[in-house]
């Protein structure tokens, strides 16, 4: 029994580096994640429950920690959630732990029922500071694949495709 528990933490495979510049190798990648998960479903809690930021988060969140409960190897791990290397998880959840933080004291959710926002009428003049991006005329081409489309026609080859072909 002894020799087990201290032979088997020997025997798992050691990741020399991630191969990311900057990310150093974590050796208990998959305790860190759990932690880092459990403390995340925590905080989350903060968010109110109808909210699609909570649900997102909480829906990945609980899918990668039940990934990191089942499986022992850092390796499964990756290949199982098949969102990159431990180490990239790990930032990740501490990325999110810290955007939970900012969006609870930014409180997006709590606009007020009967709050009115300025309309600008298509008339209106634009306000100085907003940036008045116009795109250009689509060219005809595309016009004729959404009439096609929209008709269920066939769509006219392009002259640029018929030219292709012979």
């Amino acid at each position: 029994m002894f020799l087990r528990a201290i032979g088997r933490p020997l025997l798992a495979k050691v990741k020399q580096t991630t191969g990311i510049v900057g990310l150093d190798v974590v050796p208990n990648a998959r305790e860190v994640l759990i932690d880092l998960y459990s403390k995340t479903l925590k905080e989350i809690t903060a968010v109110p429950e109808d909210e699609g930021y909570r649900k997102a988060v909480e829906s990945f969140t609980r899918h990668r920690l039940k990934v990191c409960q089942e499986e022992k190897d850092w390796e499964v791990i990756e290949k199982r959630l098949g969102c990159g290397q431990v180490e990239e998880l790990i930032e990740e959840a501490r990325d999110e732990l810290t955007l939970i933080g900012k969006m609870i004291e930014w409180d997006p959710w709590g606009v007020p029922d009967d709050y009115e926002c300025e309309v600008i009428e298509n008339d209106a003049p634009i306000p100085k500071h907003v940036p008045q991006h116009r795109p250009g005329p689509l060219p005809e081409e595309f016009y004729r694949t959404l009439e096609a489309v929209t008709s269920q026609k066939e769509i006219p080859a392009s002259s640029s495709e018929s030219q292709l072909k012979e």
